[in-house]
């Protein structure tokens, strides 16, 4: 007994001692490999492709190493963040974020950065994939009207960020100078049929959001984690109508994305999609069937996903006020085929009855038709207001501005002044497809509300009463007139 015990001692230990070794000798095996890429021979010389957002250049394949010279042009430029609001943006290569460098592992990289002749600032760069001091920053910090060169071998394969490293260094990155580099594995990452490049910022600005004109970065605010704006590609509306992203039925989409920062993490999100591929923080490691991913600020994913069905699906920072109230939303519109299978769409929509269809009670005596006060104007607009900051506030805003390219403004509107009917009908029966409001195209879904005829005819006066509208008075009989009539056909959205 006391040998079999000792036995099965010695094998334990046995097993232990090789688990141990095989731990190891694998890190080992990785650290040797990872050596190994500094002593691949760069084979030629090219120029490196460098792309704005949200494009990438063509992928790297099955090439060798070569000798690869990026030109990176830093360039300080006003931008629009948002329709009317004019933001200085510090930038690499002309965009926020800037140019995506694409490599792989045993590249030689020689980086010239120069800083334009117009530019008013020094500035440097911090290449994550960099490993050296200050990630290639103590070696580039360049003034207005020269160049710096200096150069890195790739040794890790990953999706890294790159950003200024000048001080203050947050108020660079707050500015937008921050972009991505790939490095891919040898081989090449296995192919896809689209690939785009997004990263998040967030913005400080003295003024709120939407405050019109030119707005300069705010550091107390930006001190205080306090951003006006978190956006996609460095303004509001980058990746929505006209600039959405496109696919079709049965592609496969690689996301690569990026967080800026400087302070906020993102929790990335496609509504109506599923990751089927997530490599985490950018690296090696895999994660399958994903539903939303967090990117710290400075850090980066690489996601992938087949879209099976058409539609327009939602890119969203899922800390969800700020994809809808500080512009961290895009789009990806996919064409094709359906698939009831899949997705059905609405198949009924009938009225809900919690206790059953037919729901028993006891004999009542014969009711008693109720009495409605007509209300007043200002009392419609007062009791319109409550309603509206209850129910519409967190899309059309506070003075009813609209978020940009995301949900029209009802100030001013000329589609809301030209035809009260058929606002009423959008509030009553819901709105979806394109629609062109003061001259600018918006393409999104408006839900319909569940109000009684008093309260609709509340809310809309309150609206054409508000914010240099026509002070159009809707009473409940015209909404009742309205809802009488067939609701129009609207196309299913996915």
């Amino acid at each position: 007994m006391k040998t079999s015990v000792k036995l099965n001692r010695q094998i334990r230990g046995f097993f232990i001692m090789l688990l141990v070794l095989v731990g190891f000798f694998s890190c080992k095996r990785g650290s040797d490999e990872a050596k190994n890429y500094q002593n691949i021979e760069a084979k030629g010389q090219q120029t490196a492709e460098l792309t704005a957002p949200p494009f990438v250049p063509k992928a790297v394949g099955d090439r060798e190493a070569t000798k690869l010279v990026v030109n990176m042009e830093i360039k300080e430029i006003e931008g629009e963040m948002v329709d009317g609001v004019k933001y200085t943006y510090w930038t690499f290569g002309g965009s926020v974020p800037g140019s995506f460098i694409r490599t792989r592992v045993g590249d030689e990289v020689e980086f010239h950065l120069k800083n334009h002749p117009d530019n008013k600032m020094p500035h440097n760069i911090d290449l994550h994939a960099v490993t050296g001091p200050g990630g290639g920053a103590t070696s580039s910090l360049v003034a207005p009207g020269h160049e710096k060169v200096f150069s890195f071998k790739t040794l890790n394969p990953g999706l890294y960020v790159y950003h200024c490293a000048t001080a203050p260094v947050g108020m660079h990155i707050a500015n937008g100078m921050y972009g991505l580099i790939l490095v891919e594995p040898e081989g090449g990452l296995p192919p896809v049929d689209k690939e785009y490049y997004i990263m998040q910022g967030d913005f400080y600005t003295k003024g709120s959001y939407g405050e019109q004109g030119s707005q300069p970065f705010d550091m107390d605010k930006a001190i205080k984690e306090q951003a006006d704006y978190v956006v996609f590609n460095g303004k509001v509306g980058a990746l929505a109508g006209d600039k959405s992203l496109t696919a079709k039925v049965g592609e496969t989409v690689r996301i690569y994305m990026g967080n800026g920062g400087p302070n906020l993490v993102s929790s990335f999100h496609v509504i109506g999609e599923i990751f089927d591929k997530v490599h985490i923080e950018g690296g090696d490691m895999i994660n399958e069937n994903v539903q939303t991913t967090l990117i710290p600020a400075g850090g980066s994913a690489i996601v992938e996903f087949k879209v099976d069905v058409p539609g327009t699906f939602i890119l969203v920072d899922h800390s969800i006020f700020r994809a809808f109230n500080k512009g961290a939303l895009g789009m990806l519109k996919v064409e094709g085929e359906e698939n009831k299978k899949l997705y059905s769409g609405t198949i009924q929509d009938g009225i809900y009855l919690p206790e059953g269809g037919t729901i028993q009670g006891m004999p009542k005596g014969k009711a008693v038709p109720k009495t409605t006060v007509a209300k007043t104007v200002p009392e419609q607009i007062k009791a319109g207001k409550e309603l509206f900051d209850r129910t519409c506030y967190a899309c059309h805003q506070s003075e009813g501005q609209g978020i940009p390219n995301a949900f029209p403004p009802l100030a001013k509107s000329d589609y809301l002044n030209a035809n009260p009917d058929r606002a009423i009908g959008a509030v009553l029966h819901g709105l979806s497809g394109e629609i062109t409001v003061n001259g600018k195209k918006f393409n999104n879904v408006m839900t319909s509300q569940n109000l009684t005829d008093e309260q609709a005819a509340d809310v809309l006066t309150y609206i054409y009463n508000s914010w240099g509208n026509n002070k159009t008075v809707i009473t409940p009989a015209k909404v009742k007139a309205v809802r009488a009539k067939p609701a129009p056909k609207v196309a299913q959205e996915h």
